[in-house]
């Protein structure tokens, strides 16, 4: 007999399922979109503003340095999240931590909006601006991977790509969201920006968290979930349940699931380092070393990420018809291509230049690169252990990512605004993704659902 309660078992027909999947991937969608505009805020907050509001030096660039340290701040509590959550989502349930992380991001994000800075109370300020940082990231190292699971598990056989694109398009949506209000408050002239007008960003977002709450209270458990707690009901029974210790999913990942979180934190470290260059490390090239307005990179951006969101579902659909690696590869092939010729096209000064450049080097490259995760992740490992394994494959890199954008304007700093030091390293990072792509196993024709598989990861023989 199930032991699952009625309300937490997903509906039956196929009309049901199909509907409450389309539920499911809005409701990644939105959650990421919130993530995302989080951090692209943040982001684009420590290039504009907060080293002269947190941090003032005489040299802007250092102040800038000082917010991008506390930029990264906030990577390494993610890996920790992502453990807490991990285990909540893969003992207890996908959507109590999807709210509670939901939550833990969006009030984090509201109050920055509410800071006095240093100029009003000294130290207190960037103390305080470190600590929502902590929790922001706390919040976000569990957000990712339920959000892709929710869309992975609840979709139909044969389009896991598709629907798993939801996150990512809510990653675009983040993007355009943030850069385009930002780009808007940017306009203001410098004492009314680094007055009032960097904090409306952050204070509008709590709209988002209500909007992303109202649709998460509505969902159920996954289907994969449901059947994985059926089985493990039913091995209890029959007294072939595994030891305590043995269902703990960090304990079960490491020991059984070493490879496939290895490959998928290569998998995203290539698509980090690439992805943070072309988000976070351009704009400051261009604020420092060219003759571009900042508006204007943040447009382009904008721009990009608007096409970016047909790009990530469609990288997703194709991943169903020729699998998971072959696409990966072609974004992997696409970002090493076009890393160099970023700073030769930003050198230019040319806005059109600047919006093609970013269109290509994001929709195709980050689109293949990122738009195929939530399915490929999801598929190298167990029911049992997927929130916690997706999770720690995506925040263990996020704290190499995190420092990246300091260690890279650290570099520009070293060589004058020379940057292929970036380059190289970005270049050789896409490499490692590469690499682990070609060693990975050809999923996307498993089966995830079947309580068979609990216990292995999807693709395996029994």
């Amino acid at each position: 007999m199930s032991t699952t309660p009625a309300a937490a078992r997903p509906p039956q027909t196929e009309a049901e399922r199909t509907a409450l999947a389309r539920r499911a991937a809005t409701a990644s969608l939105v959650g990421t979109a919130i993530e995302w505009y989080d951090y692209f805020i943040f982001g684009t907050a420590s290039v504009l503003v907060f080293g002269a509001l947190f941090f003032p030096s005489e040299d802007p660039l250092a102040g800038t340095l000082a917010a991008f340290a506390v930029f990264g701040v906030g990577f390494f509590a993610r890996p920790l999240g992502g453990i807490v959550f991990g285990h909540i989502g893969d003992r207890l349930g996908r959507k109590g931590a999807l709210v509670t992380t939901l939550m833990m991001m969006g009030i984090a994000t509201f109050l920055m909006g509410l800071l006095p800075t240093t100029a009003q109370i000294g130290v207190l300020a960037p103390i305080l601006l470190v600590l929502l940082r902590i929790i922001q990231g706390f919040g976000v190292g569990g957000e990712w991977g339920g959000a892709a699971l929710v869309a992975v598990e609840y979709a139909p056989e044969g389009k896991r790509g598709a629907y798993g694109s939801a996150p990512q398009i809510g990653n675009a949506i983040g993007l355009v969201a943030a850069t385009g209000i930002f780009a808007l408050v940017a306009l203001l002239p410098d004492e009314q920006l680094f007055s009032w007008g960097w904090r409306i960003p952050f204070l509008i977002s709590i709209v988002l968290v209500a909007v992303g709450l109202f649709i998460r209270l509505k969902l159920t458990e996954t289907p994969a979930f449901v059947a994985a707690q059926e089985a493990a009901a039913a091995a209890k029974a029959d007294g072939a349940a595994p030891a305590e210790e043995e269902q703990i999913p960090l304990r079960r990942l490491l020991r059984l699931e070493r490879r496939p979180l290895l490959i998928a934190m290569g998998l995203r470290l290539g698509e980090g380092i690439f992805g943070y260059v072309l988000l976070t490390f351009v704009l400051t090239y261009a604020a420092n070393y060219t003759d571009l307005d900042r508006s204007d990179v943040l447009w382009a951006s904008c721009i990009a990420a608007g096409v970016a969101i047909f790009t990530y579902y469609f990288m997703g659909r194709l991943s169903d018809r020729i699998g998971r690696r072959p696409v990966y590869l072609l974004g992997a092939g696409v970002a090493a291509v076009m890393t160099w010729p970023i700073f030769l096209i930003l050198d230019t000064n040319s806005f059109p230049l600047v919006v093609l450049m970013m269109v290509v080097a994001y929709s195709i490259g980050i689109g293949a690169l990122y738009g195929v995760q939530p399915a490929m992740f999801s598929e190298l490992f167990s029911t049992r252990t997927r929130y916690t394994g997706i999770s720690m494959a995506a925040q263990l890199p996020s704290m190499v990512v995190g420092v990246w954008p300091y260690v890279a304007t650290s570099l520009l700093i070293a060589t004058d605004g020379d940057p292929w030091p970036v380059v190289l390293i970005t270049i050789a990072m896409l490499g490692v993704g590469a690499w682990c792509a070609v060693l990975s196993k050809e999923t996307h024709r498993s089966d995830i659902v079947d309580p068979a598989t609990a216990d292995r990861p999807a693709g395996t023989s029994s």
